[in-house]
């Protein structure tokens, strides 16, 4: 039985009955129990947390240790009421990619912090106006297409990677469909977890793996952001760069929290609201940038887990936060995970990337997006050709370009373009 459904027009909660499941799920855990479930909360979420810094060249150790802490973080904003695990997020993959090559890392890790102020900007706004402003500046005629840019502008980055050894790739991907397709239970949620290791280990096999820095690597060692701990070099060109990419992890926050309320039999929304999950999780974005590692969102993956396993306790997130604080000091740990071959990563990311643009596309459909009415076409036409062929606007020093380009072309389009009349 459905815990409790919501409507999008509203955006109230109409709660149906409790299930005895669901009330007593957090009273009977034991505490062995609790850091059992919290442990492979993690894993459904391991794969992509570190997934997303390998691919755009920042320390996977780093990456689980903004993630854990990031997650504390939202947990104590939110007053720890809201079971959500806050990972790496993938939108910001092509952008900082993009970043690096422009102005370095550090300019890049000062442009990431520039999410933050998106995330402070759009909390005071839904605790002043409510999510009407939001649903107005941000329909899915706008999101859906955003959506697709994020997933399709990776396209040959993921080519790219796993045109380095074919078979390999494919191993790898086919493994991560197969999980998808016929798996069950939790083992369902980890397709990526699974590619990799079974590509791993198949490159261990053909001896393409270097296991000399992972024999030389300490058991114990702090993630390198924190040893060489610098402060981001700030720049305005990646600020301004990075803020309009975050318009789509907002959106996407802002539906998680529906969906977190849904399974857990909760108004989050109302209570803590959701002026204060949006603050926890730009927090927590703002200190991934401190430390060197990639912006946090939402993990869906977890919630998944959650809806499966009937477990909603946040002392239970908060376990999985604290696990992966722990493998981020493991210092062979993170040395094993980079030196997974390219050509593994990239057979998943002929998968991933594709499913996020689908993301966009079911975004648009379950939202009923008129795609007949002229006006919308329009939006999404010129939004996805902005995104997609690369489009670049100079301003001086500083240049309006890709995803960010789109998203705001979208906006305001969006806004000057009248609807028809019904």
């Amino acid at each position: 039985m459905e815990p409790c459904r919501y409507t999008e027009k509203n955006c109230t909660f109409v709660t149906a009955k409790k299930s005895p499941y669901f009330s007593m799920e957090t009273a009977n855990l034991s505490s062995a129990r609790k850091t059992i479930v919290g442990i492979q909360f993690l894993f459904v979420a391991f794969g992509s947390t570190v997934l997303v810094p390998l691919l755009v060249g920042l320390d996977p150790a780093t990456a689980l240790f903004t993630a854990g802490l990031g997650t504390f973080i939202f947990h104590l904003i939110t007053k720890g009421k809201v079971p959500i695990f806050l990972g790496s997020s993938f939108a910001f993959i092509a952008p900082i990619i993009s970043a690096s090559k422009q102005w370095g890392m550090p300019g890049t890790l000062a442009g990431m912090a520039g999410v933050a102020l998106v995330y402070f900007t759009m909390s005071a706004l839904i605790k002043w106006q409510g999510r009407r402003l939001l649903e107005r500046l941000f329909p899915p005629v706008v999101i859906g297409p955003v959506i697709i840019c994020i997933g399709l502008s990776l396209s040959p980055a993921a080519v790219n990677m796993a045109q380095e050894n074919w078979l390999l790739a494919l191993i790898s991907l086919m493994t991560a469909i197969l999980v998808l397709v016929l798996g069950r239970g939790l083992i369902k949620l980890v397709p990526v977890v699974c590619g990799i290791v079974v590509g791993y280990i198949v490159s261990v096999l053909m001896g393409l793996v270097d296991f000399s820095a992972v024999s030389s690597a300490p058991w114990f060692a702090l993630p390198t952001s924190i040893t060489h701990f610098k402060l981001p070099q700030f720049a305005w060109e990646p600020f301004l760069f990075m803020i309009p990419v975050a318009i789509a992890p907002v959106i996407e926050h802002i539906g998680d929290v529906y969906v977190v309320g849904a399974v857990a039999n909760k108004d989050f929304v109302k209570d803590p609201g959701l002026h204060r999950t949006m603050l926890g999780d730009g927090l927590a974005c703002f200190v991934a940038a401190l430390f060197g590692g990639p912006p946090v969102t939402t993990y869906s993956e977890v919630t998944g887990a959650m809806q499966i396993t009937r477990i909603t306790s946040p002392a239970v997130i908060r376990i999985a936060a604290a696990t992966a604080i722990v493998f981020s000091v493991i210092g062979k740990l993170s040395a094993l995970l980079q030196s997974i071959p390219s050509a593994v990563l990239g057979g998943i990311m002929l998968l991933l990337f594709g499913s996020i643009a689908s993301v966009g596309i079911q975004n648009m459909v379950n939202h009923k997006v008129n795609l007949n009415e002229t006006r919308n076409i329009i939006i999404v036409s010129v939004t996805l050709t902005l995104g997609i062929g690369g489009a670049i606007i100079p301003m001086g020093s500083f240049s309006l370009s890709g995803i960010g380009l789109s998203a705001l072309a979208g906006v305001i389009l969006n806004l000057l373009i009248p609807k028809s009349k019904a």
